[in-house]
């Protein structure tokens, strides 16, 4: 590859070919600011706060857009420079609602870290007419408050170009330029899925999940609730970062140490519901392939890909797995089983999930989710509601000590902890499937050519004499590249995982934000997700049909994988939906 040679700001600097300036100058340590960018998804030059010198250049460029050439010279902090980018802050806020204290992003909003660095506070700024609009709560799972918006079309990119949806985009012209769905619709009226990727690269608080925390507490102070939490797979790979860990850190004993200090009655880990998970759907796609059922067979783990199914694809919902969720499968036994066995009556349980996930909020609304006549989860709350929660109930999450989970419920293996990473599903399901098929106990639990951050992975393996094709898709414009190609008779699977997110749950969008500066050159899925596998590797059961709980609570409850009863808990259905 071709080699370009130029100087920033007086250093010598080399960079490939192709290469834009922001690209060279980072590789050289050298940070440019950033506003609208997120690399290879919103490449428009349009926010101006990465402008810099070209020496021979006219006028000021846009660094994220603008190739280097050899022999270029380029200057980044010029008092130029400085002055054009305090004045692009100014102008943002003329027409922002700066309510800092009590915003959702406030200490980790790319704008307010700008004004900080640029000295631009909330008397530095033009007067003049300011827009105003009334805040879209129409979503289960999210607020979007325009008068926060800054235009940067980051939400609109990574919902068109990543997810492949596109319910939202700029309505209006020049001052009165604003970013909604068509038709001004609410965005609870499209056909949006509440993945949630929109907030997690919004760079202001004008995108927030709706936060249930304050109900949580209220639930814990009622003596007459028995308030349980179960927490997901990827919480623990994620959470730390909220409090100052290096991501990637596995947090999973100090925050069964914080949830147990907020006071919830018992602490356990949807880690075991995965494992279950497997056994209901390795049990499914055993069935399917040996009785000629719908194949190939999809996996139902991720709420944002059934509702992107139902909605794109209705023809393919008979496809998909009629297993729940780990997370509302979790709340069907805590309110069957676990209640019956506790004597505890199912309505005066309240069930709250942590996940990396905002479309499980809408999940918990859905349609035949209630194995005990209530709601199997009645809260779901994000990794950042729970570093919420934390923090105002005055907990030292650094201080804590390791704590594991409450039995029986938060006994799990490696396979249920995978859940989180692209892939995991898939690794999970083959470790048991394999096993049930050849009758024989695999060497090597790894699977790897189903793991990495690839939107798309394929692999095919051998299995009692029988070839079995299957596919891993994550980010739900990579689904629908997989899927076209299945309807199509290009490709022929037994088996598919999809993640809504890309990269895995450990991506989610109620994960922690991560700053476009981080996001724009670091694999973050890739890291959080080696959290999960080395938890994977340290554990000393790694199946889940090999899960000491599992085993009991089919002996005990269930019966076998599959049973009648197996299906009146933990199996649910699917609608079609319209696209809007």
């Amino acid at each position: 590859m071709e080699t370009i040679h130029l100087k920033i700001n007086g250093l010598d600097v080399s960079a490939p070919a192709g290469s834009t300036i922001l690209e060279a100058a980072h590789q050289a340590g050298i940070r440019i600011p950033t506003l609208c960018y997120l690399k290879e998804i919103n490449e428009i030059g349009a926010c101006r706060m990465c402008v810099v010198e070209v020496k021979g250049a006219r006028n000021l460029v846009a660094a994220c857009v603008h190739p280097i050439g050899e022999g270029m010279e380029v200057y980044t902090n010029t008092p130029k420079l400085i002055e054009s980018r305090k004045k692009t802050l100014q102008l943002l806020l003329s027409n922002h609602d700066k309510k800092c204290l009590s915003c959702v992003q406030s200490g980790n909003c790319e704008l307010q870290q700008l004004c900080r660095e640029y000295g631009v506070d909330d008397e530095n700024y033009y007067e003049g007419v300011m827009n105003h609009y009334e805040p879209d709560t129409s979503a289960a799972h999210m607020i979007r408050d325009n008068n926060k918006c800054i235009l940067c079309r980051r939400c609109v990119a990574v919902c068109e170009k990543v997810q492949g949806i596109g319910v939202i985009g700029a309505n209006n012209r020049g001052f009165d330029t604003v970013i909604g769905s068509a038709f001004e619709m609410g965005l609870g009226e499209t056909s949006c899925v509440s993945c949630g990727q929109c907030i997690a690269v919004c760079p202001t608080g004008a995108l927030y999940e709706k936060d249930y925390t304050n109900q949580i507490l209220e639930a814990i102070a009622d003596p007459d609730k028995y308030v349980v939490v179960q927490t997901a797979p990827s919480v623990r790979a994620g959470l730390g970062e909220e409090f100052g860990y290096p991501m990637g850190t596995d947090v999973e004993g100090k925050m069964a140490a914080a949830l147990r200090r907020i006071g919830f009655d018992k602490v356990f880990d949807t880690d075991w519901a995965a494992d279950l998970t497997i056994m209901e759907e390795a049990t499914e796609l055993l069935d399917r392939i040996k009785n000629g059922g719908v194949l190939p067979l999809i996996t139902s783990c991720s709420p944002g890909w059934i509702k992107y199914c139902e909605h794109y694809f209705p023809d393919m919902t008979e496809n998909l797995s009629s297993c729940k969720s780990p997370q509302q499968m979790f709340g069907a036994m805590l309110k069957t089983c676990f209640a019956e066995k506790e004597g505890i009556d199912p309505k005066k349980i309240v069930s709250v999930s942590v996940m990396p996930c905002t479309a499980k909020k809408f999940e918990i609304g859905r349609d035949d989710q209630a194995a005990a006549g209530v709601p199997d989860v009645d809260i779901a709350i994000t990794t950042r509601e729970l570093a919420r929660l934390i923090r105002r109930c005055g907990i030292d999450f650094t201080m804590l000590p390791e704590e594991g989970f409450d039995d029986p419920m938060g006994e799990s293996t490696g396979a249920g902890v995978i859940f989180g990473a692209t892939g995991g599903v898939m690794e999970a399901a083959l470790r048991t499937a394999v096993e049930v098929l050849t009758g024989e106990e695999l060497g090597k639990l790894e699977f790897e050519d189903v793991r990495g951050t690839e939107g798309i992975k394929e692999a095919s393996y051998q299995v009692a004499g029988m070839e079995v094709n299957v596919a891993v898709a994550s980010g739900l414009g990579k689904a629908r590249t997989l899927l076209e190609r299945v309807k199509s008779g290009e490709a022929n699977y037994h088996f598919i995982e999809i993640m809504g997110c890309p990269g895995g749950c450990v991506n989610g969008g109620g994960q922690p934000q991560v700053s476009a500066d981080v996001r724009n050159f670091t694999d973050v899925a890739g890291i959080r997700a080696q959290a999960l596998y080395r938890n994977d590797e340290g554990k000393k059961i790694r199946k889940s049909h090999e899960n000491p709980a599992i085993k009991k609570l089919y002996e005990e409850y269930l019966g076998e994988p599959g049973s009648h009863k197996a299906h009146e808990t933990l199996h649910t259905s699917y609608v079609k939906r319209k696209v809007n």
